[in-house]
């Protein structure tokens, strides 16, 4: 995993421009602690930012080479899981190769199939290559968006970077946001439209997009979608197929040159990947694995069940590490780090986030980082196999909007009149939402709920789970820490896409088909445990300090946030907090504290940034 950005500009000799460039690289560092690296020549400039994973003494990017007298050079960010195959299909074409790198092998992919090596692929990726000859950049973003990719196109200028940053140290970007953009922070938030930069003038390659820009501007073209088709498996074969393909992406994703871990939260998802990566380990004489729980200071005395979390995780973190002999490693946070690295999780995201969801996962990577360089998570498992509430419950099911943000009339109480008359909160979110209905790839004569069904799995897919990823690479690379995310494997979810919601919910159960794929694997206590989500804490300290810093900023006459919300109802809802104070805002684990850290976020974010709204 690296940090990648560039500028192409066909008026300027940006040779001249090495420190602009420079300033740009430097904002992805820890997305590359390992190494710096720049590409300028008269139109065009590349930096790079290395996490050395693979063959850590070659590999240096920006990386180029030649054939047929034309020069190509790539800034590359990510990891491909077929680049033994694909190495052994280029030799055969006759090209050599003098690293064990895939990203010398993504370059001569492109160097033999143009911008058609991207259906090749099998792997993460955010990457630009620069044709000499052509004067030409092409840029792709993986199929299913786990690596970020920002770009701008200003008059005859373009750039583009793993974060938007990167984009942001160019004199050529001011910190703009217009009404567009506040209303995706303010409706949408922490989700965020695909394609949209929030920033005014900064735009999102989208999942499965690639790009070409040369003299005549931006060319865009999709490679890959989900496509809907009947499902002709029977179910023992749809379970057989489900765990092959599992089985598979573990093991590919496994390798690496550098310490490899799993996340362990003693639930499904987590459990089935560590036992086959230790199953694995085991079989090649590697054991054991290295294994990382999270947990929070004092959740066992206040830790309350609810139908969202019914049980603390950590006896069964317990379980998997004793049943597959893992070297475990439990990470425990307290309040004051949770609530102080608020700003922090806010820079590393470029954006307000999760709030405690985000500043948990930032503290949980810092600690692994110390022991690991890749980590496998489970994430992501949710939104292929049908995990969440939104999945099950009916009043989701059936709700006019994103399922997980049910009663999107819930921000206007917080919100001040002034932006709620600008920006349309109702009528925005609802454009958005059925903007994503009108993508759905329908299959033609599908019943009516199975059909409702499929709008679920792809709102979920393409809504949701990338405010996930971007949690996940973020938080992550804030720590030059790799996550992969196996049930990302774009095998899988096209795979399970078409699965009917029948198979899908085996004993109506969640992940029921996922359990299925598993049996003999786990143990039936843990295969069969009823889902909890992500882990947050549930000591009473966290709100304590949050309401303290929100009260604070609204003390501040120079702070932006309270021009942005209705003063005295945030400050209501603070007095209210200590009486059972409970605002479901965004999905299972933002509810009322984490609306106040939220806000807490926000407001870092207007400072940190010197936002303006335009």
């Amino acid at each position: 995993m690296c940090g990648i950005t560039g500028w192409v500009d066909w008026e300027q000799d940006l040779a001249r421009e090495r420190d602009v460039l420079a300033a740009m690289t430097k904002t992805l560092a820890a997305r590359g602690p390992d190494a710096a690296g720049m590409y300028i020549r008269n139109h065009v400039a590349f930096g790079h930012r290395r996490l050395s994973v693979v063959d850590p003494a070659n590999g240096a990017q920006p990386m180029t080479r030649k054939r047929g007298g034309n020069t190509y050079v790539i800034t590359y960010n990510g990891e491909l899981y077929n680049t033994l195959e694909l190495r052994c299909e280029l030799e055969s074409r006759g090209y050599g190769f003098t690293t064990n790198c895939d990203t010398e092998v993504l370059l001569t992919a492109y160097m033999e199939w143009g911008p058609g090596c991207v259906e090749k692929l099998n792997g993460i990726f955010a990457f630009g290559v620069w044709d000499e000859k052509e004067q030409q950049l092409f840029l792709a973003r993986d199929r299913i968006g786990v690596k970020p990719l920002f770009y701008s196109e200003r008059a005859k200028s373009f750039l583009f970077g793993s974060e938007i940053k990167a984009l942001l140290a160019n004199p050529l970007l001011k910190p703009e946001v217009d009404a567009e953009g506040l209303a995706e922070v303010l409706l949408i938030g922490p989700a965020r439209t695909p394609g949209h930069g929030v920033f005014k003038g900064i735009k999102e390659l989208k999942p499965g997009y690639c790009m070409r820009y040369d003299r005549n501007g931006i060319h865009i073209q999709r490679y890959w979608s989900l496509e809907s088709r009947p499902h002709t498996d029977d179910f023992d074969t749809t379970v057989r197929t489900v765990r092959e393909l599992l089985e598979d992406t573990v093991k590919r994703q496994l390798v690496a040159d550098v310490p490899v871990c799993t996340f362990l939260s003693g639930g499904l998802d987590s459990s089935a990947l560590t036992a086959m990566a230790a199953n694995e380990y085991r079989s090649n004489g590697l054991h054991p694995l290295h294994t990382y729980s999270v947990d929070y200071l004092d959740n066992d005395k206040y830790f309350q069940a609810s139908s969202f979390q019914p049980n603390d995780d950590a006896p069964w973190v317990v379980r998997m590490a004793e049943k597959f002999e893992t070297d475990h490693r439990r990470v425990l946070l307290d309040t004051p780090e949770l609530a102080g690295s608020l700003s922090a999780a806010t820079v590393a995201r470029d954006l307000p986030g999760m709030a405690d969801v985000d500043t948990s996962l930032y503290l949980f990577c810092r600690e692994i980082k110390k022991g690991a360089t890749v980590a496998l998570s489970g994430e992501c498992a949710d939104e292929v196999f049908g995990g969440y509430p939104w999945f099950r419950r009916e009043d989701m099911i059936q709700a006019d909007t994103f399922p997980w943000s049910m009663k999107p009339e819930i921000r206007l109480e917080w919100l001040s009149p002034s932006v709620t008359a600008n920006l349309k909160p109702l009528q925005y979110v609802a454009e958005r939402y059925h903007e994503a209905l009108q993508e759905v790839p329908r299959l033609p004569g599908e019943e009516p709920y199975a059909a409702r069904m499929r709008e679920i799995f792809y709102l979920s897919l393409t809504r949701w789970m990338p405010t996930l990823l971007d949690r996940k690479d973020r938080m992550s690379m804030a720590f030059g820490l790799e996550v992969r995310v196996p049930y990302c494997d774009h095998r899988i979810v096209e795979y399970v896409w078409n699965v009917p919601w029948e198979f899908k919910n085996h004993q109506n159960r969640e992940k029921g088909l996922l359990r299925q794929s598993l049996t003999g694997l786990l143990p039936d206590d843990i295969l069969w445990r009823k889902k909890s989500p992500y882990p947050k804490t549930h000591n009473p300290s966290y709100l304590q300090a949050v309401k303290q810093q929100v009260l604070a900023i609204l003390d501040t006459s120079s702070a932006e946030l309270r021009y942005l919300v209705n003063e005295q109802t945030v400050r209501n809802m603070v007095q209210q907090a200590d009486n059972g104070f409970h605002m479901p805002w965004f999905g299972q684990l933002m509810s009322g504290p984490q609306l106040f850290a939220y806000l807490i976020q926000l407001d870092a974010w207007l400072k940190e940034y010197k936002v303006s709204l335009v």
